[in-house]
């Protein structure tokens, strides 16, 4: 069988169609992350494969976290895939269709974790090199870690800026040990 990612791909892509159409990718995001917080928790899980809980049943029961703006078209993505058993595959279906979103947005999320907090002046000039270094619009989590001694980690998808004195302090480490 197909991992849930591959399964989950083409709803992804139909639904993010399907919003971009109608102005409602916001919605669409903000309902499938209920969605997909719904069917990972654990007493929820189990009944997605059940054999006595009916596909018609699992709709009624989500359809609210969909909320009112998605209306029909909301509670038929659900029937659809709960007459297909793919249910399960929801958490895949927001995480591609938030990729999907942030491609189309030119945005990327970035994770920058420094040995103590920056104030909101640093931050906003830190925004906007990473912004202008990516060429895209970034949209910043900010973490603190005393372990870094000094200095930062910047993670944007699969790039990854170690310039922390921690880090630092291990390169160094590696090329003395060699």
């Amino acid at each position: 069988m197909s991992s849930l990612s591959q399964i989950a791909r083409p709803y992804a892509k139909a639904v993010f169609q399907l919003a971009r159409e109608q102005s409602t990718v916001s919605a669409w995001s903000d309902g499938l992350a209920q969605l997909a917080e719904l069917v990972a928790d654990p007493s929820i899980g189990s009944l997605l494969g059940h054999p006595r809980v009916e596909p018609a049943v699992l709709v009624d029961a989500l359809a609210p976290a969909l909320g009112d703006a998605l209306g029909e078209q909301g509670r038929n993505f659900l029937a659809v895939l709960a007459e297909q058993g793919r249910l399960p595959a929801l958490p895949d279906i927001k995480h591609q269709f938030d990729a999907l979103r942030a491609d189309a947005e030119r945005t990327v999320a970035v994770t920058v974790t420094t040995a103590e907090s920056v104030d909101a002046d640093r931050q906003g000039s830190f925004a906007s090199v990473i912004a202008e270094r990516l060429g895209r619009k970034v949209k910043i989590d900010w973490a603190t870690d005393d372990a870094l001694i000094g200095g930062a980690i910047i993670r944007a998808e699969d790039l990854v800026i170690d310039g922390s004195i921690r880090g630092e302090l291990e390169r160094l480490q590696k090329q003395i040990g060699q």
